[in-house]
């Protein structure tokens, strides 16, 4: 894929949105997440400015999970039964969009949280970019900033998984990243009646997307 047109931005912003959703209810679930699209997530957060919006999640997103939660939710009846997304996934995407409106009237907020962010990318250059520090940093600043809202996001799952810090800390992470991505939604032009009137382009686009 080329430099991105303005639709299918919004597409992939969207998807990330999905796929941040969808990582914390597998994790929440069952303790495990791929490596790769933790990786994904938590390197987007420190691309506050890139080049190119391609820059922020590849020229080809590996949003599957994403992409799939967009066809289902806009209602896309081709694809495969197995591919549905449980109900967690889809509030939990909503939550975020919700979320993100909710920061984007704080502007010391969205500077709070700048500032904590590039902390953290001084910290991933001198470990992983997923290392349990870099996670545990991203978290404190979902913490201090997000989870002072009146609006919080409540993630359900297994107990004893969600009280593992290093769970937890990945989950707060994760939402941190689903923030991003609403941000990045909303800059490229995307608005929540989109969802709801523009149901077909973000089929079409999410169709050409998904690795068939």
């Amino acid at each position: 894929m080329s430099q991105s047109n303005k639709h299918e931005q919004q597409t992939i912003a969207l998807a990330a949105i999905f796929q941040a959703a969808s990582l914390v209810e597998q994790l929440a679930r069952t303790g495990d997440i791929p490596a790769a699209e933790l990786e994904l997530l938590i390197t987007s957060l420190f691309k506050q400015s890139p080049d190119s919006f391609d820059d922020i999640y590849g020229s080809k997103p590996n949003l599957q999970a994403g992409f799939h939660g967009i066809c289902k939710m806009m209602g896309d009846d081709s694809l495969k039964s197995k591919q549905d997304i449980k109900p967690e996934v889809m509030r939990y995407a909503l939550s975020i969009v919700h979320l993100e409106g909710r920061l984007r009237k704080n502007s010391h907020m969205m500077n709070q949280l700048g500032e904590s962010i590039q902390s953290s990318v001084r910290q991933a250059d001198h470990f992983h970019i997923t290392h349990e520090s870099v996670i545990g940093s991203l978290a404190d600043t979902y913490k201090q900033t997000l989870s002072t809202l009146s609006f919080r996001i409540k993630v359900s799952g297994n107990p004893q998984i969600l009280q593992n810090s290093l769970n937890a800390n990945k989950v707060r992470a994760l939402l941190l990243a689903g923030i991003r991505a609403a941000i990045l939604w909303r800059q490229v032009g995307g608005r929540r009646w989109h969802l709801l009137f523009n149901r077909k382009r973000y089929i079409k686009d999410a169709q050409s997307l998904l690795i068939r």
